[in-house]
């Protein structure tokens, strides 16, 4: 299953079933999970660890040296979970001192020419569509959606179930469960469509929606939004994290619409 046309280094770990095709290079600090299938001229540099039954498609490289002037050599390395997809040209980088790591979860799609920085975490579940690109150490939650030329700034965190709308310049953290578009970038409305695919009711979608309306469409500071959600919706965890989430934002959240 393996081309005598690839470059695998005798110390790479392969795991069973696993197909390495034409011209493909493995490097020696190298892990492949069991039935994953790596294209022609994808390259799996030094540090690479990719589960089971993930798809690394023509040109992509993972675990590239980070692009970041303050990485000196050290060890980091990629980690990449089970049944993801990398289509032509994406990059991820390595990690850096900071983390250690880059981390891609189970079930992402990152489609062609896609880049993942040094240090980022993508949760399960995301896809990032073609040409978007997250700087160092941003955080994408599960399920979430970057639109196609979407570029993220150096450690934003995007909450799960978000989505943003293609060409999106995102400088701000974005909490979970709603589309993000427009220029400068703000809150779009709840990912509903997103949300009931995936199980939500239309009583938690609606839910959802008075909080966010709330939050931002009642002319109130973030802060004093905040308590108020906390003082007027019952507990959920849904209600739970979105305070969660504005409360520890290093970068401060997007604005609502009505926001100047």
């Amino acid at each position: 299953m393996v081309s005598p046309l690839a470059y695998v280094h005798p110390d790479a770990k392969i795991g069973k079933g696993v197909v390495i095709e034409p011209f493909a290079t493995v490097g020696g600090d190298v892990e492949i999970g069991d039935g994953s299938w790596i294209a022609s001229g994808a390259h799996l540099l030094d540090g690479s660890r990719i589960g089971a039954n993930c798809k690394i498609f023509h040109g992509a490289v993972i675990s590239g040296i980070p692009q970041d002037l303050k990485f000196n050599g050290e060890y980091t390395t990629v980690h990449i979970g089970d049944n993801t997809m990398v289509r032509e040209c994406a990059t991820v980088n390595r990690g850096t001192s900071a983390k250690q790591t880059t981390r891609v979860g189970k079930d992402c799609l990152l489609m062609a020419y896609t880049h993942v920085a040094h240090d980022c975490v993508v949760g399960d579940r995301c896809i990032m569509v073609n040409y978007s690109g997250i700087a160092g150490e941003v955080v994408l939650g599960d399920w979430a959606i970057l639109g196609g030329g979407t570029v993220v700034h150096q450690f934003v965190e995007i909450g799960e179930h978000v989505i943003t709308r293609g060409g999106s310049l995102v400088g701000k953290d974005i909490p979970p469960y709603v589309i993000a578009g427009r220029e400068p970038l703000a809150y779009c409305g709840i990912n509903a469509v997103g949300l009931r695919r995936r199980g939500f009711s239309n009583d938690k979608v609606n839910e959802l929606q008075d909080i966010y309306r709330a939050l931002f469409n009642q002319g109130m500071n973030y802060s004093v939004a905040i308590q108020y959600i906390e003082e007027n919706f019952p507990v959920t965890e849904e209600r739970d994290r979105i305070i969660e989430f504005v409360r520890n934002s290093k970068r401060g959240i997007i604005k609502g619409l009505l926001d100047d």
